[in-house]
């Protein structure tokens, strides 16, 4: 299946790490049936190993309703069938462990599916109850719902409490579907510790924690007040407690957390990754900043500031099984993002996002820490306007069907030009654009100037390069919108994000470019180089 790769300093492995977020049902399909499965992810690696990457994220692989693609969780210790088999997500820990890949599962601790046997049980009026916020309404007749805690999907005004036909309402932040825990009771962290321990001593690597600032609530579970200090459920105090105890679990396996934390509070935010907390959290700063010069500079500043105080590395990251793709994010005119501003028809210059992605890609994995490359973004893809008999997402519906949701950057993957399906298996569950076979992995791999080609050439120069990865960033004077900076062991990185091209700083090698210099030498706008000095 391939040769393991030469490692970087096991003990720290994850401070430099560049972590590859796989999306099963969209990577590929093994049994034909249109949706991809651990058979489809375990025939890639040999791709992922070449690829270069130390890690695979794995969104919840755990089995499911699908109610919001996975994240409703019914039973955390089996493997959706759709997916696969407890015994095959084992063989590919190990098998990927072989090739010098380590593993991390996602958790989703704030709630779970309403298939889930604690809420059937509660349903059903049992003593589960307490696990969940069950409440009477409000009003003459409890007809109005316990509080007015706004929805956690972003434009949707739909309530988070639902009725039951005893009259009781619970409480869910995101559907109907996910049912929030109540973490005051000691049977729910129990349980999660013990999840925990199910996966690491099944060779994980390590634990991603969805909406890891939202578990603790209010027990009062008083209305929603802009401003209100503390949040009756969000960033609360109690939280640390529980990660501090989550923190203890870990370290027994040498395992480690990633948090998804968006919290605009820097300070507060660095309270997750004291060193008994978690050793990381993803920076949504920069995936969200636009293609701006001053803009990425402060972004950067920003989040290394913010760690430092604690020790932690930055992540960093450009797109994910949320967000709008680069490619056609940076090819708009507001080149930033924001949930609340997804719009239908929204213009794009695919071939000007292009480029801005490929320097972007030489420019986060040139910064310090770890990186996150979201599946199909080392091919180019874009996003894709699906037909609105074809979206799924939760998130389009619950906004009346003014967001076109997620799905557009889900759209399985392309693998093989001339295969059917683009050589992703069978038909996929979300249709595929017509040109898809035109960014497929076999035919950029012939390429040496495709973005695949580009992502194995950066990857192989971050693994030789101790001086990238972890470690300090001197800010080098550039004209105006340039950024250049510079590494250790004489490495410089310069993005020319400005109007028209630029001198290279004195150097005596050119490493890799995102795209070719002018004739003159001169650095393009919209291109970035690494350089040694």
């Amino acid at each position: 299946m391939g040769q393991p790769r030469p490692a970087r300093n096991q003990s720290a492995w994850w401070r430099s790490a560049v972590i590859y977020q796989v999306y099963v049902r969209s990577f590929a399909d093994g049994d034909g049936d249109g949706t991809g499965d651990l058979a489809g992810v375990r025939a890639k690696l040999p791709y992922l190993a070449e690829l270069g990457v130390d890690a695979l994220w794995f969104n919840p692989w755990y089995r499911s309703p699908m109610a919001d693609g996975g994240y409703d969780v019914a039973d955390y210790r089996s493997i959706d069938p759709a997916f696969g088999t407890l015994a095959e997500a084992e063989k590919l820990i190990a098998e990927a462990r072989e090739l010098g890949i380590r593993t991390l599962v996602d958790i989703v601790p704030n709630h779970v599916s309403d298939q889930h046997p604690w809420f059937q049980a509660a349903l059903a009026g049992g003593p589960e109850r307490e696990l969940f916020h069950f409440r009477p309404g409000r009003g003459e007749h409890g007809e109005l719902p316990p509080n007015d805690w706004p929805s956690q999907f972003a434009g949707s005004s739909e309530p988070v409490w639902t009725r039951l036909p005893d009259g009781d309402w619970y409480l869910h932040l995101f559907t109907p579907e996910q049912p929030d825990l109540n973490w005051e009771h000691p049977a729910v962290r129990q349980e999660h510790e013990e999840i925990l321990r199910f996966w690491f001593e099944r060779g994980v690597a390590g634990v991603r924690i969805d909406s890891a600032a939202l578990l603790a609530k209010d027990p009062e579970l008083p209305d929603y007040v802009e401003g209100r200090d503390p949040n009756p459920y969000v960033d609360r105090d109690e939280l640390h407690d529980i990660y501090r105890s989550w923190r203890s679990v870990a370290d027994a396996y040498d395992g480690i957390f990633v948090g998804e934390v968006w919290l605009p509070d820097t300070e507060r935010f660095a309270r997750y990754l004291r060193p008994d907390e978690l050793h990381t959290a993803f920076n949504f700063s920069f995936l969200s900043c636009p293609w701006d010069a001053g803009r990425l500079r402060t972004s950067i500043d920003e989040t290394l500031a913010e760690h430092a105080p604690v020790g932690a590395p930055a992540t960093w990251v450009l797109c994910n099984h949320d967000v709008t793709r680069t490619v056609t994010r940076y090819g708009r005119t507001d080149t930033g993002f924001d949930f609340t501003t997804k719009a239908f028809g929204t213009p794009t210059d695919l071939a000007l996002g292009t480029r801005r992605a490929r320097a972007a890609a030489l420019l986060s994995l040139a910064l310090p820490g770890s990186v996150y490359v979201y599946q199909g973004e080392e091919l180019g893809l874009p996003e894709v306007e699906l037909p609105l008999s074809s979206i799924q997402d939760p998130m389009h519906f619950r906004s009346g069907g003014t967001d076109p949701g997620r799905d557009g950057c889900r759209v399985p993957l392309p693998w093989e030009a001339g295969a059917p399906y683009a050589g992703f298996g069978g038909d996929p569950w979300l249709p595929q654009p017509a040109d898809w076979a035109g960014y497929a992995a076999d035919r950029q791999s012939e390429d040496p100037t495709s973005m695949l080609s580009l992502y194995r050439a950066a990857l192989r120069v971050r693994r030789a390069e101790p001086g990238f990865g972890d470690g300090p960033l001197s800010w080098l004077p550039a004209d105006e919108g340039v950024l250049a900076f510079a590494r250790t062991d004489g490495l410089l990185c310069v993005v020319n994000l400005g109007g028209g091209p630029v001198e290279l700083p004195a150097h005596s090698e050119l490493l890799l470019g995102s795209d070719p210099l002018d004739a003159d030498g001169l650095l393009p706008p919209d291109t970035a180089v690494w350089l040694r000095a």
